[in-house]
């Protein structure tokens, strides 16, 4: 009666092997149409500050506990992110991203996806993390050349200009 136990154990685990190793090949997946390129929209980065910080006087400066005297009072709040991509002259792209946070003091973080054709393109990239309601902070146009099954990037970095295409 104990051999039978150990042979049907056995079998269902054979089966239970079969059937992992089926799925960790089969079906295939892609993460893209193989004959379509990809841009993708990805970056995080901190707006402005909703309000300015601004200097604490010589009194308010005496009222606070020696270890909490700061020159500067800030509030946490930040801005959200404006950020629009055009593609070939097509605005594919606008969102007003808020920041994270539990007091929305974070980075806003973007990330989206766009299949293309292979072939030349025209990016412009445009983000808004400031007060003014008119126009953006930063603004770049490129010229690409995109060839099937390629990943590119458009990241953002404002230390080291504005956006980055890669």
């Amino acid at each position: 009666m104990a051999s039978w136990k150990y042979l049907l154990q056995s079998v269902l685990y054979a089966a239970f092997i079969a059937l992992i190793g089926y799925f960790s090949v089969a079906p295939a997946y892609r993460h893209a149409h193989p004959e379509l390129a990809v841009i993708k929209l990805a970056f995080s980065h901190a707006a402005e500050r909703l309000e300015p910080c601004r200097k604490l006087t010589p009194e308010e400066l005496a009222q606070l506990a020696p270890n909490m005297r700061r020159p500067m009072e800030c509030e946490r709040e930040r801005l959200p992110l404006l950020v629009e991509l055009e593609i070939d002259g097509e605005l594919v792209f606008r969102a007003e991203e808020p920041p994270t946070g539990l007091w929305q003091d974070g980075a806003a973080t973007i990330y989206q996806k766009f299949q293309v054709q292979p072939g030349s393109h025209e990016l412009v990239a445009r983000l808004r993390d400031g007060r003014d309601t008119v126009g953006f902070d930063y603004e770049q146009a490129a010229s690409v050349e995109l060839a099937a099954g390629q990943n590119f990037v458009i990241g953002f970095r404002a230390a080291a200009g504005g956006f980055k295409f890669q």
